[in-house]
């Protein structure tokens, strides 16, 4: 019996240390990584109120679930953007085209609604201009901190707004971009024009990252593209198309591009990594998380993924409209239990169960949590 007790002890003390390595990398406070800052780049997935500082408010209800008023956001509430700035206990990203009750000090956001990678589309503020935004902020930033004569002397009110010098190397930097390269290529070209479209938006988008890499940044966490086919907009365009739906309602052929997009995404990762050996760069399947909402959003607690809360077809979310007696663009009852707010844009509610799922690593690669994203593969 007593060897047996001591075999029992030994096999939980091996299972232990096989075990340690796992438990380590699940979260553990001593692999955090402590961001000064972050700074994103993208388009309405992830603004924050760009477009609105610079082209056209975004107006009520908007922001009515968690703001309580507009935010410059093309939701109810909270973009996964801002939940992540929550899981890293940072305040939430300041757009950096506002100029009234701004705070850089741990940050800015680039990102503008209808933003593309590629020049052209539904914004001026391409991924180019914003990259170049990004280096007059950090310059400007700079020399700013680099003119200060006299260190005893306190800090001028707008250095207190501004991230310290030291903070860019050590910066997240998110990408959260591409959508509407493929989206407006659906509305104004062919299926195989954005198909061969694909290799030049990425190459753009590698670009910037080397951009970015020679201003010293070397932590990045990028998403891919979400299931365009899944957007109500583009459901309503092409469900009438014989064969045109998969399983679950969502246009195939639409879907079929932004997989081949991630997919040419995923290699360019790939290729990054072995270009710029010291990059932390993390991987996100945003699709695949997007989809699995849509796949269970009855389960979910959702209703049909394809109703949407505000506006309707042909009205924008905030304007109404009477058609022989009927209102349409009433706002529907219950935001939380749509995933599409606007018919384009998520829910507060749907992006908030997509963070939970990608903020854990879950759909990462490398396998790794947000906290985690400062580890280079190798050190994991």
């Amino acid at each position: 019996m007593d060897s047996m007790r001591l075999y029992g002890v030994l096999r939980l003390v091996v299972l232990a240390f096989l075990v340690l390595p796992a438990v380590v990398l699940g979260g553990s406070s001593t692999r955090r990584c402590k961001f000064p800052a972050v700074f994103n780049f993208g388009d309405s997935n992830s603004d924050t109120g760009g477009r609105s500082a610079a082209l056209s408010e975004v107006n009520q209800p908007n922001g009515e679930t968690f703001f309580g008023h507009p935010s410059g956001r093309n939701c109810d509430g909270r973009l996964i953007l801002d939940f992540i700035a929550e899981e890293l206990k940072s305040p939430y990203l300041s757009p950096y085209l506002d100029s009234i009750g701004t705070d850089f000090r741990h940050g800015a956001n680039f990102a503008t609604g209808g933003s593309s990678v590629r020049p052209g589309g539904y914004s001026p503020f391409h991924l180019g201009i914003q990259i170049s935004q990004f280096m007059r902020f950090k310059s400007q930033t700079e020399a700013l901190y680099n003119n200060q004569l006299d260190p005893s002397r306190k800090m001028p009110p707008v250095k207190s707004s501004l991230p310290r010098p030291k903070d860019f190397s050590k910066a997240l930097y998110i990408f959260d971009i591409g959508q509407n390269d493929l989206y407006y290529g659906f509305q104004y070209t062919t299926l195989e024009q954005v198909r061969l479209s694909i290799p030049d938006i990425l190459s753009q988008l590698s670009q910037a990252v080397h951009q970015l890499y020679k201003e010293g940044a070397r932590i990045f966490w990028v998403h891919n593209t979400g299931p365009i086919g899944c957007l109500p907009t583009r459901v309503i365009n092409d469900r009438s198309k014989p064969g045109n739906l998969d399983q679950n309602g969502c246009v195939k052929p639409n879907n079929e591009i932004a997989q081949e997009f991630n997919g040419q995404l995923k290699d360019m990762v790939f290729k990054l990594r072995a270009q710029l050996p010291d990059v932390a760069l993390t991987h996100v399947d945003m699709y695949s998380a997007k989809y699995a909402l849509i796949s269970n959003a009855k389960n979910e607690g959702f209703v049909d993924p394809f109703e949407f809360c505000c506006g309707t077809y042909y009205i924008d979310c905030g304007k109404k409209e009477i058609v022989y007696g009927t209102v349409y663009g009433n706002l529907c009852q219950n935001p939380s239990r749509h995933v599409s707010w606007d018919g384009i844009h998520y829910s507060e509610s749907a992006n908030l169960w997509v963070a939970n799922r990608i903020l854990n690593g879950s759909f990462s690669d490398p396998p790794v949590s947000i906290r985690e994203a400062c580890y280079h593969p190798k050190n994991l």
